[in-house]
């Protein structure tokens, strides 16, 4: 399988199909007979004045969060190819986005942290064209708009904001126009948020808006056990990336360099914001698999011993199956 997705070859497509379904096989036979949908958070409801949490039927939740992962799983796939990320082209970031947004049972269902990648991925678009950009300020307002957007839809998106600065120091010299630029840009969609409130006589709760931000991190978060165990063959290959890109890590380009480590801290920020939210919710880890991809995909790009990496992969991809059948 492996092997197939290191060329860059179109018919390539239809393998992320078959992985698609077969990564879903448990959930769709066992479907629960109704799945809630929430756009966006709770302050920004005024903003979709409908009642549409469960106005799609199980099955067409979980056919288009699965058109949407295919589309993510191709943006990711042309954003890396283009920044020549792998130093090949291939279609391992895509095969590898669409195996782990299918790790957990809700990760297959429509959610905000779902729709908040799309945000993420032209994010990262705009955050990679830093290192040749000219115009630094733009980029970061651009950015900040985003991180706003995303903000609305998914309140803990807010933390990425924290990237734009990451990837300020990374690719460009200090300039404080340039981190200025991503406040305002931010600052700009909650104005018109708050001009909203006041047209509505709420002004005065908007300030509710950041007290999720003063919460204690927690102690712990509980999660299913066999979750744990699935995530066994996920460190493995996360290890086996971190000692392979260590190895090549000065022999790369320095785009390439820099990237990487922005990817690494997208990561972290993503993984560690989920206190923010007011219940926690394992899809919240959706927010990790975009950067976790690029690292797999590098791994298995330049894994030398075929019969290890192709097994490795088997092992991950039972794993999904297996215990989405045996968690019902």
């Amino acid at each position: 399988m492996i092997q197939v997705f290191r060329s860059f070859n179109p018919l390539n497509v239809l393998w992320l199909v078959v992985v698609l379904f077969i990564t879903r096989l448990g959930y769709i036979i066992h479907v629960p007979d109704k799945l809630e949908f929430v756009f966006v958070e709770p302050f920004a409801r005024l903003l979709v004045p409908v009642a549409y949490e469960y106005a799609l039927s199980p099955g067409l939740n979980i056919l288009i969060a699965g058109v949407l992962i295919l589309i993510q799983a191709m943006l990711l796939n042309y954003l890396i190819n283009h920044y020549n990320l792998l130093s090949k082209p291939s279609f391992l970031p895509a095969l590898m986005y669409v195996t782990l947004s299918g790790l957990f049972s809700p990760f297959l269902i429509l959610s905000a942290p779902l729709i908040c990648n799309f945000l993420l991925i032209w994010m990262l678009f705009k955050l990679f064209s830093l290192y040749k950009g000219d115009n630094a300020k733009s980029i970061s307002y651009d950015a900040g708009m985003i991180v706003a957007l995303g903000s609305l839809i998914y309140f803990p998106f807010i933390y990425l904001f924290l990237a734009i600065w990451i990837a300020l120091i990374l690719f460009k010299p200090f300039n404080w126009r340039d981190w200025v630029s991503g406040i305002l840009g931010y600052v700009t969609i909650f104005f018109f948020l708050a001009v909203f409130y006041y047209l509505n006589d709420k002004i005065a709760v908007f300030y509710n808006i950041w007290l999720p931000l003063g919460k204690k991190f927690p102690d712990h978060i509980s999660i299913n056990s066999y979750n744990y165990l699935l995530l066994i063959p996920v460190l493995m290959i996360l290890v086996l990336c971190i000692f392979k890109l260590q190895q090549n890590f000065f022999k790369s380009y320095v785009q390439t360099r820099k990237s990487f480590q922005l990817l690494f801290f997208i990561f972290l920020i993503a993984g560690f914001s989920f206190y923010v939210n007011a219940s926690f919710h394992i899809n919240h880890f959706l927010l990790c698999i975009a950067p976790a991809a690029v690292f797999f995909a590098y791994y298995f790009l330049y894994a030398t011993k075929k019969w290890f990496y192709e097994s490795l992969f088997l092992l991950l991809l039972i794993s999904i199956i297996y215990f989405q059948f045996n968690n019902f």
